[in-house]
Order: structure tokens, then C-alpha cells, then sequence
């Protein structure tokens, strides 16, 4: 993934990943009020398609924009930084951290590894 996205640029990609291909005008129409107008949002999609998270294709006198990223992808990538950056690479630790600070009870742990058992037992077969 190239870069992170700024605060603007997440909000516009969650309308679009919630709502599938759309116009500018379909993004702005799904902003909440006080709306932004049109050529902000459209500044802030071109960005976005720079930055390789959203493609276009031409539709009679207009762009249609599609997520070139998933949401679950971007997540991903912004955690794994996170555990890159404040963890050392150890995704043990950030679990810690949560179960130090009373954030992560005694089931859901439990949960997380039965998860991980049974993801580890599904690309063994």
C-alpha cells in the first residue's frame, strides 16, 4: 500500500466502500452535513485515485470511482503498522497489552486462540 489515508480521505473511501461504484455526486450526496463542495471532494478523489486506492472509468460525460483496496485490506495494512511501529513486529504483545489494561477478558482470549487454531487447521487441509 502506498500511504495512509488522512481523516478526509478515510471518510470518502468508507462511503465508497459501503456503497460500491459511485460518482462524486454520489459521494457528496452520502457526506454528512454540513456537505463539502463538489470540487473538494473532487480534489480529494483525485488524490485518492493517485494514491492507488480508488480507479475510475468513463461514464457519458463523468467518472465512476470503484475501491481499488478493500476496507478489510486498508485495516490490515494500518494495523500492521501500528504493530510494526509501537510493538515490535509482535502481534503477542499488542494481545498483552489489551489483557494488562483490562480491554481483553479471560473468554474473549480464549475466543482469539480457538480462532487461531482453527485458522491454522483450515490451511493445513
Amino acid at each position: 500500500m502506498k500511504s495512509r489515508l488522512t481523516a478526509k480521505e478515510e471518510a470518502i473511501m468508507q462511503i465508497v466502500w459501503d456503497g460500491g461504484d459511485m460518482f462524486i455526486r454520489d459521494i457528496v450526496a452520502r457526506m454528512p452535513e454540513p456537505k463539502p463542495n463538489y470540487n473538494t471532494v473532487a480534489t480529494q478523489v483525485k488524490f485518492l485515485e493517485e494514491k492507488g486506492f480508488l480507479g475510475r472509468r468513463p461514464m457519458a460525460n463523468s467518472f465512476q470511482y470503484t475501491a481499488l483496496i478493500s476496507e478489510k485490506e486498508y485495516r490490515g495494512s494500518t494495523i500492521g503498522d501500528v504493530v510494526a511501529k509501537y510493538y515490535g513486529n509482535s502481534y503477542s504483545q499488542l494481545v498483552s497489552q489489551f489483557v494488562e489494561e483490562d480491554k481483553m477478558d479471560l473468554d474473549e482470549l480464549k475466543e482469539l486462540i480457538a480462532r487461531i487454531e482453527a485458522h491454522r487447521d483450515n490451511r493445513g487441509q
